[in-house]
């Protein structure tokens, strides 16, 4: 058995794998002589997933936008072995859709597929903040406190997409003050495809979540009141499904200009 006390080689310590993990990078550094060109390849493939990942949220690429392989290779410098590999991650994220003979275009979920991921995420954070009025301490509260003071800071400055990621960052965080993993993984998942909903169907210059209720939601968890913060959650949860728009027009507008290359 090797030594406890000896340092490992082989694995990068579990938090900053953790991180590395949720970037979608290799943790550990390049360990052969072509590894540069290699990790070269990844930053590029990165770089493209990035573009069309930020672009749908931004709701620069709408549902249904097509993307051509030539123009996405013409317009990144790569090969379409680099633009299919990429495609082929965002489908697997559920970002856009490929399919046989008509290529890649920007997911649609259905409104059957909506209904049913937010139905999902109300079951899911229903438990979540029922554990956390059960267990949370005095210093996760205080760490939600802080998260919320971040969210007016960007209310204020009406920087939109910055304040859809702490929206995000808040409902993961409850997941992860409920001290179940499981619950927290599944959630990562639903927040991700929900994200991507939001992006797609908000109305222009509405918020993805009502900060207030969020605050309403802490409170109630600081109280020990699981059972208004369930009813709160989910409320908060019906209200954003409802105010989705599901069938906005998509404007015709070059790819360049949609990716916020031109």
């Amino acid at each position: 058995m090797p030594n406890a006390a000896a340092p490992s080689r082989k694995k990068p310590p579990r938090r900053a794998a953790a991180r590395a993990a949720d970037l979608d990078v290799d943790p550990q550094p390049p360990r052969a002589a072509g590894a540069l060109a290699d990790a070269e390849g990844d930053d590029v493939e990165a770089r493209i997933y990035r573009a069309v990942f930020e672009s749908v949220m931004s709701q620069r690429l709408p549902p249904g936008t097509k993307l051509p392989e030539a123009p996405l290779c013409e317009l990144f410098g790569v090969s379409r072995a680099v633009v299919r590999k990429v495609l082929q991650k965002l489908a697997h994220d559920h970002i856009v859709q490929l399919r046989p003979n008509r290529g890649a275009t920007v997911a649609v979920p259905t409104r059957e597929e909506t209904q049913q991921i937010f139905e999902a995420r109300r079951a899911l954070e229903a438990a979540i903040v029922r554990l956390v009025a059960e267990r949370a301490t005095p210093a996760d509260l205080k760490a939600l406190r802080t998260q919320l003071q971040a969210e007016t800071k960007v209310m204020h400055r009406h920087d939109q997409p910055a304040w859809a990621r702490l929206a995000s960052t808040y409902h993961l965080r409850l997941a992860e003050l409920s001290g179940n993993p499981i619950l927290h993984r599944y959630l990562v998942e639903i927040v991700s495809r929900c994200s991507l909903i939001v992006a797609l169907h908000q109305p222009p210059g509405n918020a993805a979540c009502e900060h207030d209720e969020h605050e309403g939601i802490v409170e109630r968890i600081a109280r020990g009141d699981a059972d208004g913060a369930v009813a709160l959650m989910d409320r908060h949860l019906r209200d954003l499904e409802r105010h989705l728009m599901l069938d906005k027009p998509a404007p015709r507008k070059d790819l360049a200009h949609l990716l916020g290359l031109g």
